[in-house]
């Protein structure tokens, strides 16, 4: 994984060191809060509901366990015993005192990490798949790709007070697992038909109150154009995005309003300049980028332990079913850690829970980590015959929920309970879903359904892309929550569709179990996912079972 070299490490101590004055002016009143806005966005320090919350940057999701440790310790010694993974693969600090916040950020500089560019109107954390660099299916390794990107974007003075905030995601594989198009840039790894390597480009996704999947701009960039051809979006969007209304800045709008095809022609009237004004730099930066992300030393073993398990250990057989996926390495395994316990709030992590996930890693794990934009860690590289130990230890840590994937699986934003932004709670319904589902017995039955919640238009939950999306509203003084059906993150992206009037808090598990049971009744078979049929038989059977009393009215 990348190393801070000099420039890194005296760039973040640097930004440490500016930032801690600046607080003890805004402490001692020198400084408004007015005034002291803009410098702690610039630092990822957000004030919420209830205190500041501190957004920590996991650049692709990827950290090691040091890494981990160090964000134990800060949850424990500066907030109050956890943290919460996003769907940007950051952590969030929900209770800092404002007085220890430089402190926090000099104990995460000292294991090579910040807080820099994860709020503003900015380039936000570049994201990544969260198997990289060792998906059975990859087509290379989207990290080097997203450290370039974080390289070039970090403190841009052209790109530091854009429009609005800018986001890209990058896919190494055909199965797309960054959500790449839903993203203001949408970065896919490809092979042109002579099986060279570049990347297919969309622009103009986004979610939040006017949701759009993005738009290809360019199905085949060389490699060595990346930068000046992100370089030249991120210019044409700065020179003719929207200033005058904040909730029409985003290029999303741009795209909408210019087209695509104009929009492009002038991308490509920059790229031509800018490809010349690059000579090649970026491609040396590139190469020395890639050789810090090779594949670990693999060792060797017979995978017996892993086959007895199997047999023997209903439990673990459950486990393997959901939470491994195929590694690159037939005698390996990409084992997923479910912070989705059911009831909990996804996507928390106790300090201790933290440690864990820490110490497998470095176990048994290459010591690596993956932070997943579904709220939960991965660790990448797990020989079989270690996986029956992992399981083990993540059981007696309440870490072994065997539900990725499934119902329970829940994407969820933290809401009303914590963010001033949102109208409704996320959290309870969440929790209230995967307690009935698990009620149900019949979770694995039911098999891949993805279940994503935003407490407010902004979509943090990215509900538009759920199989079930669902958003909370106030509507006159109570909350309200819209059903969506039909959304997709993948590489066959969709906008859900709003099903029709919203439902009480109360009513919310009832219509996601009338949904549940609705598919069960109209699924060809066993392995017809919900979403494939879904689209085969369309909105009308399921809006009927959620709106029985209309369906009547009607003569449905």
């Amino acid at each position: 994984m990348y190393r801070y070299d000099s420039f890194d490490r005296e760039f973040v101590r640097n930004r440490v060191a500016q930032f801690r004055q600046q607080v003890e002016r805004r402490i001692d009143g020198s400084l408004t809060e007015e005034e002291f806005k803009p410098l702690r966005l610039m630092n990822g320090l957000y004030l919420q509901l209830h205190a500041y919350m501190l957004r920590v940057a996991i650049p692709y999701g990827t950290l090691d366990s040091r890494q981990m440790r160090q964000l134990a310790r800060i949850a424990e010694r500066w907030d109050k015993g956890y943290g919460h993974f996003t769907t940007r693969q950051n952590v969030q600090f929900n209770w800092p005192r404002l007085k220890d916040v430089p402190d926090i950020l000099d104990a995460l500089a000292d294991v090579e990490m910040h807080a820099i560019q994860t709020s503003g109107n900015c380039v936000r954390n570049v994201t990544a798949d969260h198997f990289a660099g060792a998906a059975a299916d990859e087509i290379a390794d989207p990290r080097p790709t997203a450290e370039l990107l974080r390289q070039w974007s970090t403190d841009h003075p052209e790109f530091a007070f854009l429009p609005r905030k800018f986001k890209i995601a990058v896919s190494g594989s055909p199965v797309d697992r960054a959500v790449t198009r839903a993203h203001d840039i949408g970065i896919r790894i490809v092979r042109n038909g002579a099986g060279e390597i570049g990347y297919e480009v969309s622009v103009g996704g986004g979610l939040g109150r006017t949701p759009v999947i993005g738009t290809v701009i360019r199905d085949f960039l060389p490699e060595g154009d990346l930068l000046p051809y992100v370089e030249s979006i991120l210019q044409v969007y700065n020179a003719i995005g929207r200033r005058d209304n904040k909730f029409k800045a985003r290029i999303k709008i741009t795209v909408g309003e210019h087209g695509i095809e104009a929009f492009r022609q002038r991308v490509e009237e920059r790229f031509r300049i800018q490809r010349r004004a690059f000579e090649g730099a970026d491609r040396a930066r590139f190469e020395d980028i890639r050789t810090m992300f090779a594949a670990p030393a693999y060792i060797e073993a017979p995978t017996g332990a892993f086959d007895a398990a199997l047999a023997r250990d209903p439990a673990f057989r459950s486990f393997v079913d959901t939470n491994l996926h195929p590694h690159r390495n037939p005698d390996y395994a990409i084992v997923t850690v479910s912070l989705k316990a059911h009831g909990a709030t996804p996507g928390d992590a106790t300090a201790e829970q933290m440690r864990v996930i820490a110490d497998l890693a470095e176990r048994y794990g290459h010591d690596e980590i993956r932070i997943s934009h579904e709220q939960n860690c991965i660790l990448p590289h797990v020989h079989r015959r270690d996986v029956p130990a992992v399981h083990a230890a993540l059981r007696e840590a309440n870490l072994a929920t065997a539900n990725v994937g499934l119902a329970s699986d829940i994407i969820a934003c933290p809401g009303m309970d914590y963010c001033n932004l949102a109208t409704a709670r996320s959290i309870p319904i969440a929790q209230g879903i995967a307690t009935r589902v698990k009620e149900r017995g019949d979770e694995r039955q039911v098999g891949d359904l993805k279940i994503k919640i935003s407490g407010c238009v902004n979509a943090c939950g990215h509900h538009h892309v759920g199989h079930i999306g669902i958003l909370g509203l106030d509507r006159a003084g109570a909350e309200n929550y819209q059903i969506t059906l039909g959304g997709d993150g993948t590489e066959t992206a969709a906008l859900g569709e709003r099903t029709g009037p919203g439902f009480a808090s109360d009513d919310v598990v009832p219509a996601v179990d009338r949904l549940i049971d609705t598919y069960l009744e109209l699924r060809s078979d066993e392995d017809e996912a919900f979403l494939a049929t879904y689209r085969r038989v369309g909105m009308q059977p399921f809006k009927a079972a959620l709106y029985p009393d209309a369906a009547l009215a009607t003569g449905g």
